[in-house]
């Protein structure tokens, strides 16, 4: 399964929950999660990976910096976690 299968049932999850997502980019900086997820129940960091992938070292340390500051950082690999994250939505 490619990364932009389990990204696009991230975004209509989102979207049918009835919330919105940004695609992400630091200007000056690496490492960004790849969507900001915005619903009233929930407003998260969401990293989207290959299912058996996890995140580069780089990206990892930028989620701990997140998390320390208080952000809301979710990584989803497959359709169940996205499925899962979707039911926080709810």
């Amino acid at each position: 399964m490619l990364e932009i299968t389990i990204e696009e049932a991230l975004t209509n999850g989102v979207k049918f929950h009835g919330g919105e997502t940004r695609k992400v980019e630091w200007v000056g900086r690496r490492h960004a999660p790849d969507r900001r997820v915005m619903h009233p129940k929930r407003c998260a960091w969401v990293e989207v990976k290959r299912p058996g992938e996890k995140p580069r070292p780089g990206q990892q340390r930028e989620h701990d910096r997140m998390r320390a500051l208080g952000e809301d950082v979710v990584v989803v690999s497959t359709i169940e976690e996205v499925k899962a994250f979707l039911e926080s939505l709810r």
